[in-house]
């Protein structure tokens, strides 16, 4: 049971007030800057107990743009406890507001008034009058699941998908039939799509008995995936055999963001990131870790398509080769100025490893964080397009059964305070990649070679990371 205010009508739920009824707590350890985020959980079910309820605040760097969701950066932020109501103070100012709320629930006369719907719409509204693209309402399932993809971690049967054509050619298309299939590019090392037999160039026919046709990747993706011990039947055609169902048991499965292999006859390493998540920090320490193992003394570091992901995850990846000092600075809503320190015995500090980072416009918030703190210290060079122009943190914030939002509360900026934002941080060493590029050509990573003077002959033929 909510509080009443006396500016609004008795009982009703103040959906402005700092706290909401059932809000879910998102379990975090912070105290500890190496601490490791751990996994998001859905929103518990609403408290009945009665009384207010802690909220958490989940504070992140967002950027809606060009259709994608970029993380800057992800922290959990503090509870807080503040009392439910309109505060005595702004009365009159929300004297319009529950007039509007008492004429709507008690006078609108063509049906009935869902509440629940007036409240979640109330939060919208007040989240888009503030005007900023970063800033945003999701509902109860919106929240849950791009925290479940921040995270790293979701529950399905770990294989990544492609599309193709009915020759089995890979395509871009947007709506599965005849001449757009579902195709299974790589089953994951584990994974239950690779315990039940599934290989890459299988092409999923159906879901549970039902066709895709007709459904985007996402919606079928969506409908594949699903919660940790539930089995989802997949109809396969495979080249050479008869159509054929496949039984799989759903897993938590981690999401392969780090990619590590070696060049130039072994003596470059190169490590690309395709995400900022927790898992994603340590698989790329552990790639740098293996590179000093080995000898290797020239690395290189891809972030180029990267949207982002965890702040600590961002410091813990530029901390592997920044010894002491600020990786970033925060600036909240008062003008304070915070900064955030290198993590200790980073594995590749010694300056005589040698560091190229590649970035491009797909770059993007703790990409740019990692960026800017590897170029403000001196401690790679920066090469390929200008990034992207991420310079804001965000809050996000549960409110259980009624979603969440997300809202700015803070800009980032670089070791040398440069705030990066709408602006992007231009390369060292620019390099233009023409639209008519063959497939396998990679100017950018080859000119990376170049100034680590790899040897002429390794940079033929080399292979695309994906």
């Amino acid at each position: 049971m909510m509080s009443t205010d006396p500016g609004r009508p008795d009982g009703a739920p103040d959906p402005l007030s700092g706290t909401a009824e059932g809000a879910g707590a998102i379990p975090t350890d912070v105290a500890v800057p190496s601490a490791v985020l751990p996994p998001i959980p859905t929103p518990r079910p609403p408290d009945r107990r009665g009384g207010p309820v802690l909220a958490v605040a989940v504070l992140l760097v967002a950027v809606i743009g060009a259709g994608a969701l970029f993380m800057a950066g992800f922290q959990l932020g503090r509870r807080t406890l503040e009392e439910p109501g309109t505060p005595a103070t702004l009365e009159n100012e929300f004297k319009p507001f529950w007039d509007t709320w008492r004429a709507v629930t008690e006078l609108y006369a063509l049906e009935d008034v869902d509440r629940k719907v007036l409240i979640e719409g109330a939060i919208r509204g007040l989240i888009e009058a503030v005007g900023d693209p970063y800033s945003s309402y999701l509902t109860a399932d919106e929240f849950r699941d791009t925290l479940q993809d921040i995270s790293g971690e979701f529950e399905g049967i770990g294989a990544e998908i492609g599309t193709v054509d009915a020759a089995r050619n890979t395509v871009d298309c947007t709506e599965f039939g005849p001449d757009c299939r579902l195709v299974i590019v790589s089953p994951l090392e584990g994974s239950p799509a690779r315990k039940a037999g599934l290989r890459p160039g299988d092409i999923v026919v159906a879901v549970d008995g039902k066709s895709i046709d007709g459904l985007s990747p996402d919606q079928a993706r969506d409908r594949i995936r699903g919660k940790k011990g539930t089995d989802v039947v997949l109809t396969i055609d495979r080249e050479g055999k008869a159509p054929f169902d496949v039984t799989i048991t759903r897993d938590v499965i981690i999401s392969r963001e780090v990619v590590a292999e070696d060049l130039a006859d072994g003596s470059v390493g190169y490590i690309r990131i395709n995400g900022f998540s927790e898992h994603a920090a340590d698989q790329f320490v552990a790639a740098v870790e293996e590179d000093v193992a080995a000898g290797r003394t020239r690395i290189i570091v891809d972030l180029r398509g990267n949207p982002g992901g965890y702040i600590t995850a961002a410091r813990e990846v530029a901390s592997a080769f920044i010894g002491s000092g600020a990786v970033y600075w925060q600036e909240d809503a008062d003008g304070v100025q915070t900064a955030t320190s290198a993590l200790p015995d980073g594995a590749a500090t010694d300056l005589s490893i040698r560091v190229v980072l590649l970035i491009d416009r797909g770059s993007a918030s703790a990409s740019e964080i990692v960026a800017g703190a590897l170029q403000d210290t001196g401690r790679a060079t920066l090469v390929g397009e200008k990034s992207y122009g991420k310079g804001t943190v965000q809050t996000w914030t549960d409110l259980g059964e009624y979603g969440g939002f997300r809202l700015t509360i803070a800009k980032w900026l670089t070791p040398d305070k440069r705030w990066i934002h709408n602006v992007g941080i231009e390369p060292d060493v620019p390099v233009a990649v023409p639209s008519d590029t063959p497939a396998g050509e990679d100017p950018v990573l080859e000119k990376a070679l170049e100034i680590l003077a790899a040897p002429a002959a390794a940079r033929t033929g080399l292979a695309k990371a994906a």
